[in-house]
């Protein structure tokens, strides 16, 4: 009896374990794809240029994360015709939430180098394919 209450507990965690890794994926490649959608819709020229985290120590891959998602909150849609995307789009970068059990990271958003929309939307979608 008690290693049939082992084994199912076993069974159970494992299972849980196998779920979770997929549901992640699927949240990134979602991102990835709404990153993709962004740049799109993005205007590029005559705009503030943005603090790009680029190739994050792993420990501070939640501080990049921040930084890219207070910089999506800067950018500003090319034109009228693409407002509603751009809308939804920053809504989902939003919500977004990196779970990360290490440290924060000791360098600020403000010590990494400012470049283009485009190219800040092209470091965050790498960002999320190392993550």
């Amino acid at each position: 009896m008690e290693r049939m209450i082992i084994f199912c507990m076993l069974f159970f965690c494992s299972s849980m374990a196998l779920t979770a890794a997929p549901y992640k994926i699927a949240k990134y490649k979602q991102l990835f794809k709404t990153i993709e959608r962004l740049q799109t819709t993005v205007k590029d020229k005559d705009v503030e240029l943005l603090h790009t985290p680029e190739n994050p120590v792993d420990g501070c891959l939640l501080t990049a994360v921040t930084c890219f998602q207070k910089g999506t909150l800067k950018l500003q849609p090319k034109n009228s015709q693409v407002n509603s995307t751009f809308t939804q789009t920053i809504k989902v970068l939003k919500r977004f939430t990196f779970s990360n059990p290490g440290k924060q990271c000791e360098s600020s958003c403000e010590s990494y180098e400012k470049k283009t929309p485009k190219e800040f939307l092209k470091s965050f979608a790498k960002l999320i394919t190392q993550v």
